[in-house]
């Protein structure tokens, strides 16, 4: 019967059609059976069979054992018809439970053939094996078979669909927790370099690619032009053969793709190229250039969107932060010249200070943030020298006993003002002012703290503090040649200067120096 079924195929009868084009890969059938000639009849019934327009592609195995060692390696097999009588008794039954319970594959669709019914009985194996079919090779025509073949390969493709969208749910959620991820690593960045530079990183960690990269900031009011000026978009920072870009013009093509973004206001998928488009509130838009990016989803793309809104909420709190700490340190500024003015001290003292302190921080340690802080906190260092009287202040000669002791007032009179904020700039400020004239060794005032019982931003102001007073002249001395100033410095280590700080400043004095003649007068 086996043998004559394939001639009475529906699938042989009427005239011959143009092969149709696939739509896709073809089915993958096993056949499990130790009798070759089921093999070929199974063949000749299902040859002109499509579903899908997808042909069938039949895989051989001729005993269980030889069906393991192809299931091992082939993860994709759609469906497998499997005999159950072959080199014992219950080998397919074996082979049924080894698929499902050791090889974890619960998508293959599986019919049972047997032309001995008896050492299988159909209740049993049904209610005791994870099977889809069970038939009897004497019952199992051509029609049936066909039937039997549509029936499981659409439920395979069913379950595969939905396989599929599992995966993708599952993508889509580890894709934004790596958008979150990445973002809120942005919120942490505090200079617009950094943030850039961050940006980068992240977009790249984000869809996994190593690319060169290029982005870009303008200020919307320039976008917002009929024609728009790309002369007027600052580069800031790139990677790749755009690293240390920032000087060079930007090539014709990418030009006209950033323009295309800013006219029409969002991010661009052009072939192999990406231009992300990230608006911020306060006006700004920056612009983001990726190469390379073929093998870039769609998911991938809806991530890189949501992550576009995200980086214009980081930007746009960058510049509110950025804005918040300029005023502040203009202020700053304005204050320390204000005193810096009344004690006739050398003009950009307070300038030199902040610049000294901050590469003095970087030499020891310190992070950026950190040397920054106190960039912006030590012009106001002698800000208590508001309350000092004139008399004390500007007299050329020799402090007395009494006016010496209202001069010692002024780092406590600087705490007063400044202290007591919650403002980090001016909580640093308030301390630099406070412990600004202590000494290494205990002997300064107005507390008599030493060693590091000093906060490191102070050890930092009292060097560079010496520094600029003794190189420039003051109302009551010449300037000292900086050879001098250095000795000074170093006979000073470990009494009046933390001698680790001491040996960093004196060991990198062309960088000091190079400051000092950057910001002075004459400069």
């Amino acid at each position: 019967m086996l043998i004559d079924m394939a001639k009475k195929s529906p699938l042989f009868a009427g005239r011959k059609k143009e092969p149709e084009k696939d739509s896709g890969p073809a089915w993958r059938i096993l056949i499990v059976d130790d009798e070759p000639d089921v093999h070929t009849v199974t063949k000749l019934a299902l040859s002109r069979f499509r579903l899908d327009n997808r042909p069938i592609e039949f895989i051989n195995a001729y005993s269980g054992e030889e069906a393991k060692t192809i299931l091992s390696k082939e993860n994709n097999v759609a469906m497998a018809f499997v005999d159950v009588v072959m080199e014992s008794d219950h080998a397919g039954l074996e082979l049924v439970r080894w698929i499902r319970e050791e090889n974890k594959n619960k998508s293959i669709r599986l019919i049972l053939r047997t032309g001995q019914p008896g050492q299988a009985p159909e209740e049993d194996v049904i209610v005791n094996y994870d099977i889809n079919d069970y038939k009897a090779k004497a019952e199992l025509d051509s029609r049936k078979l066909i039937t039997s073949v549509y029936s499981a390969l659409r439920s395979y493709r069913d379950i595969m669909e939905i396989e599929q969208a599992k995966v993708a749910q599952i993508k889509y959620r580890e894709g934004l927790e790596r958008v979150v991820k990445a973002t809120s690593g942005l919120f942490e960045l505090r200079t617009l370099h950094n943030f850039a530079d961050g940006l980068l990183t992240q977009v790249a960690n984000l869809l996994n690619l190593d690319n060169e990269t290029l982005i870009l900031s303008c200020n919307a009011i320039d976008a917002m032009s009929e024609e728009v000026n790309t002369d007027r978009l600052h580069i800031l920072a790139g990677t790749g053969q755009f690293a240390g870009h920032q000087d060079k013009p930007i090539p014709n093509a990418i030009e006209r793709l950033l323009k295309q973004a800013l006219n029409e206001k969002r991010c661009l998928y052009e072939e192999d190229i990406f231009v992300g488009y990230f608006p911020a509130k306060s006006g700004w838009i920056n612009l983001l250039y990726m190469d390379n990016i073929h093998t870039i989803s769609d998911l991938d793309k809806k991530l890189i969107d949501i992550f576009a809104v995200n980086v214009g909420v980081a930007f746009e709190n960058l510049l509110l932060n950025k804005e918040l700490e300029d005023t502040q340190s203009e202020l700053i500024f304005r204050l320390g010249d204000v005193v810096e003015s009344r004690s006739k001290e050398a003009a950009n003292h307070v300038k030199r200070m902040a610049e000294y302190s901050y590469q003095l921080a970087l030499l020891a340690g310190l992070g950026e943030q950190q040397a920054d802080l106190i960039k912006h906190a030590s012009p106001m260092h002698d800000i208590g020298k508001i309350a000092t009287p004139d008399a004390v202040l500007l007299k050329p000669g020799k402090l007395n006993d009494e006016e010496w002791a209202i001069m010692r007032q002024h780092p406590a009179i600087g705490h007063q003002i400044l202290g007591n904020s919650e403002r980090p700039i001016l909580n640093a400020a308030a301390t630099i002012s406070l412990q600004h004239h202590e000494k290494f060794d205990g002997s300064g005032y107005p507390s008599g703290l030493r060693g590091e019982q000093i906060h490191i931003f102070a050890r930092i102001v009292a060097i560079a503090d010496v520094f600029d007073a003794l190189s420039h002249a003051r109302c009551y001395k010449p300037a000292w040649p900086i050879e001098d100033v250095v000795e000074e410095i170093r006979q000073s280590s470990g009494s009046h200067f933390d001698p680790a700080l001491a040996q960093l400043f004196i060991d990198n004095i062309d960088i000091f120096n190079k400051v000092r003649v950057e910001l002075s007068d004459d400069s």
